[in-house]
């Protein structure tokens, strides 16, 4: 009866030592999609930074622009009063 007992241990401690191994291999793959996925956001965080940075360049040209069509309207709002319209 001992050496069936034994047996039956022995075969439990491989399905333990078996499934054991697979949960490490599979912690092992989480932890590399984890990281994997870490880095795609800190990716994707860099593109919305650089995003970000063209925007506000692109909204200070823009304001430049509207700055200077504001003055030539002002310009050309100070030479027409003596037009006579016709």
């Amino acid at each position: 009866m001992t050496d069936a007992s034994q047996e039956l241990l022995h075969e439990l401690l491989r399905r333990v030592h078996q499934l054991m191994d697979r949960l490490e291999q599979q912690d092992r793959e989480l932890r590399d999609d984890n990281t994997s996925m870490r880095g795609q956001l800190l990716a994707l965080q860099g593109d919305l930074n650089n995003m970000r940075r063209t925007l506000i360049r692109i909204e200070d040209r823009l304001d430049q622009v509207e700055r200077r069509l504001e003055l030539r309207d002002f310009q050309e709002m100070a030479q027409s009063p003596f037009d006579s319209g016709t």
